[in-house]
């Protein structure tokens, strides 16, 4: 049976599962919240058993809440989403190691160097160690770039300086050497701060030190960044020598406050109808832009698949996207594949034809 949608056509056959469908191309993935590694989100868990076959933890593993003093882990979440991954035998990405947002007050009120890298050092072998050999890959750092390439102002840059990204890195290979290492950060598609991140990259391989992969964060919307963009950032990262994640995708389709891009999760801004203009449904016209951006994009990314090991979406469904808090609270956002109520969006089916129509050149 074939279903028209809009210029799209899809057989149902081919709707069966994510992963199943970009099995030949690369691991789908998402983001799990604590509703879904608790499992209490029934019909969410539903859909990441079916679609997805990577997982990464939303919150759980950053810092301020597996450590947040000086003696004391939690590690009961961390714990079930491994236990969860291990089940249903997926793929699994710790997320974060060294990051400069939510991180506790007790790091950031550390000035003095040998006491940040003993306590850095500490954190990844107490934490990677604990899931070593469970865990298959992690982002080692998080968002250390200013937008122009610099090296942005957080507690381990000004204390340490730029040699912090190496140490972590070293100090998470030897906590487990047979871990992949990833680098991840959010507008890699704009050149200067693209730049930045090969700066980082090709230091690090200059010393030796072990770096697999980039996480490309994909945090964008319905105009930006363009397809070349996104095309050539791929391309200059995988001359490297490295693998290629998309991670954190979502496709907002509401206003950003000032021409916002990005994701610094430390910027929030007023609320208003004007921000918010789909609070109970999104209209069809919209739908069906989500819908054609999704498949101009993953044209990309299947054509560029050799490169790239994982495309990762940031929530299961447009109900447990962070997009519809930030960066303004109290919004509604439909930036994912599924809907509220768990149901397939057109920009669902626009992902699965395209791999149908791949299979029929």
């Amino acid at each position: 049976m074939l279903i028209t949608i809009g210029l799209q056509s899809f057989s149902q056959k081919q709707t069966n599962s994510l992963k199943q469908a970009y099995a030949p191309y690369f691991k789908i993935g998402t983001a799990l919240n604590s509703s879904h590694i608790e499992e209490g989100d029934y019909d969410g868990m539903l859909l990441v058993r079916k679609h997805f076959n990577a997982i990464t933890p939303e919150n759980v593993m950053k810092w301020e809440l597996i450590h947040p003093s000086p003696n004391q882990y939690n590690f009961a979440l961390p714990d079930a989403f491994v236990k969860l991954g291990q089940k249903d035998s997926m793929y699994m990405i710790g997320h974060t190691l060294v990051w400069h947002s939510q991180l506790p007050q007790w790091v950031h009120a550390i000035t003095d160097p040998v006491q940040l890298e003993q306590v850095m050092k500490e954190h990844i072998f107490q934490v990677m160690g604990r899931y070593k050999g469970k865990i298959h890959a992690w982002d080692v750092v998080n968002e250390a770039l200013n937008e122009d390439g610099s090296m942005r102002e957080s507690v381990f840059y000004k204390v340490l300086g730029s040699s912090y990204i190496a140490k972590a890195f070293k100090f998470a290979h030897e906590a487990d050497p047979d871990c992949k290492l990833y680098y991840n950060d959010y507008n890699m598609v704009v050149p200067a701060k693209r730049q930045g991140a090969i700066r980082i990259i090709k230091e690090l391989q200059a010393q030796g030190i072990p770096i697999h992969g980039v996480g490309m964060q994909g945090h964008w919307n319905l105009n930006w960044p363009s397809l070349q963009d996104i095309e050539q950032a791929i391309t200059d990262f995988a001359a490297l020598g490295i693998t290629v994640m998309i991670t954190e995708l979502d496709i907002t389709v509401l206003p950003n406050p000032w021409d916002l891009v990005g994701a610094d999760v430390n910027q929030k801004f007023e609320n208003s109808e004007k921000m918010n203009p789909h609070p109970n449904f999104l209209p069809d016209s919209v739908d069906i832009l989500l819908a054609k951006r999704y498949e101009d994009i993953f044209k990309i990314f299947v054509k560029y698949h050799a490169n790239i090991d994982r495309v990762s979406f940031w929530g299961v469904h447009d109900g447990v996207s962070w997009l519809n808090d930030w960066p303004i609270r109290g919004r509604t956002n439909y930036p994912l594949l599924f809907n509220r109520n768990y149901k397939p969006k057109r920009a669902y089916k626009s992902v699965i034809s395209l791999v149908k129509q791949a299979e029929n050149k």
